[in-house]
């Protein structure tokens, strides 16, 4: 059974820093794109950053450029966003997600197969 488990979300201040993990088990994603989305209270999942199988390739969100940074680490089939200068509005549920399809990235929640429970992250002001 795949599971995908995230871990590192809090309650924060502006300004501050947190680091988001997301472990798979079950199968191994190290082919595969994986992401990170939120969402907000009565608003649609959005996507907030992506990174492709080998880590070459990486997507953010226009809002959260130069603040947040995705990462991986395929032997330990873990990936990885690092979130510094937070606003609040970046209180969210954040998910994890794998791309079922290899080699490739996407940024639409329709482009991942896989998902997390999700982590809560409030940031307050």
């Amino acid at each position: 059974q795949v599971q995908l488990v995230e871990s590192g979300g809090g309650l924060v201040q502006a300004g501050d820093s947190l680091r988001l993990s997301c472990a798979a088990s079950g199968r191994t994603f190290s082919n595969n794109a994986m992401g990170w989305f939120r969402q907000a209270p009565g608003n649609e999942r959005e996507f907030v950053a992506v990174i492709s199988w080998n880590g070459g390739i990486r997507y953010y969100r226009d809002s959260v450029k130069g603040r947040f940074t995705i990462s991986r680490d395929n032997a330990k089939n873990t990936v990885y966003l690092q979130m510094n200068s937070l606003k609040p509005e970046a209180t969210a549920v954040y998910y994890c997600a794998a791309r079922g399809r290899t080699f490739s990235t996407g940024m639409g929640v329709r482009d991942y197969d896989y998902w997390g429970q999700g982590t809560q992250v409030t940031v307050s002001s």
